[in-house]
């Protein structure tokens, strides 16, 4: 089963908002820090998938009079919204555990907390596994950075399950903040990699390697065409824009060279679903001399 990028993103939010209500709950019974780190990281996870939800939708809005390239990178502009809060919440989370290392305070309703955290590990499970699906379908940068989050929650989840099971069954509280204080590391390093997408994508980089040979490789399918050069990509959400020179025979006619470049940009969008391309036409081979006019000719 593949979700559409507006599905997975209400099926986000509607995650988020049942794991807050469960850890709610969970943090009121035993006092964790763990369940304390993973409830503020799932207040986090539910703006974020606010503003993924809304991005999304903006994103996918055709080109305007004001936006003639789309609207694709508010994906990117979400993404960043994503890291920033996902920072935050990572010296939230670690200050606080921090602090509970040298003050320790026992952690009980033990059962409740470990049944939330299970609950919460195979929920976001399910989630992550939809969410791969629709970014390989979409290739939305948006839900890529969502999936990034939740994929980071289910190893936090899996080490405050250590945490809450060390502090209420082994009567050892310190274990619990220690697990707190590694997922704060955890969400800090998988919101660098959310910001380093982003950011490239604002900045525009290139697109990868092998977009640029399968682009390539589009383009050269056909015999006619002698070479491509000049070739510049960037990332618009999940949409590639691109502008290249390709070599043509100088013989051929201007209809003739019109006709290769309109059959090169159509192939580069049947690989490329969406793709912004321009092309121009080089005439290669043996230059002629030019021929003096008078200018009273």
């Amino acid at each position: 089963m593949t979700l559409s990028t507006n599905q997975i993103t209400r099926l986000s939010v509607g995650v988020a908002i049942l794991l807050i209500a469960l850890k709610a709950f969970a943090l009121g019974a035993s006092g964790s820090v763990s369940i304390l780190a993973s409830l503020a990281d799932s207040s986090l996870d539910l703006i974020a998938s606010l503003a993924t939800f809304f991005a999304v939708r903006w994103a996918a809005a055709p080109a305007d009079a004001d936006h003639r390239y789309g609207h694709g990178k508010g994906e990117s502009m979400a993404a960043l919204v994503h890291a920033g809060l996902v920072f935050a919440s990572a010296v939230f989370i670690g200050w606080e555990a921090l602090h509970r290392m040298f003050d320790p305070r026992p952690v009980t309703g033990g059962p409740w907390a470990v049944g939330v955290v299970v609950i919460s590990i195979v929920v976001t499970a399910l989630l992550v596994w939809l969410q791969t699906r629709s970014v390989k379908a979409s290739g939305s940068i948006a839900v890529a950075a969502d999936r990034a989050h939740y994929t980071a929650d289910l190893a936090s989840n899996a080490v405050v399950l250590i945490g809450v099971v060390s502090g209420a069954f082994l009567a050892a509280p310190g274990l619990d903040a220690a697990a707190g204080l590694v997922v704060a590391v955890w969400l800090f390093w998988g919101a660098f990699g959310v910001l380093k997408g982003a950011g490239d994508q604002l900045l525009d980089r290139e697109a990868s390697d092998a977009d640029r040979i399968a682009l390539t490789n589009a383009v050269l399918s056909d015999p006619r065409v002698g070479g491509v050069h000049q070739l510049r990509t960037r990332m618009s959400g999940s949409r590639i824009i691109a502008q290249m020179h390709i070599d043509l025979d100088r013989t051929l006619s201007f209809e003739a060279s019109h006709d290769i470049v309109v059959a090169a940009e159509d192939r580069v969008k049947a690989a490329f679903p969406g793709a912004d391309v321009l092309i121009h036409a080089d005439p290669r081979g043996p230059a002629t001399p030019a021929v003096p006019v008078s200018p009273l000719a």
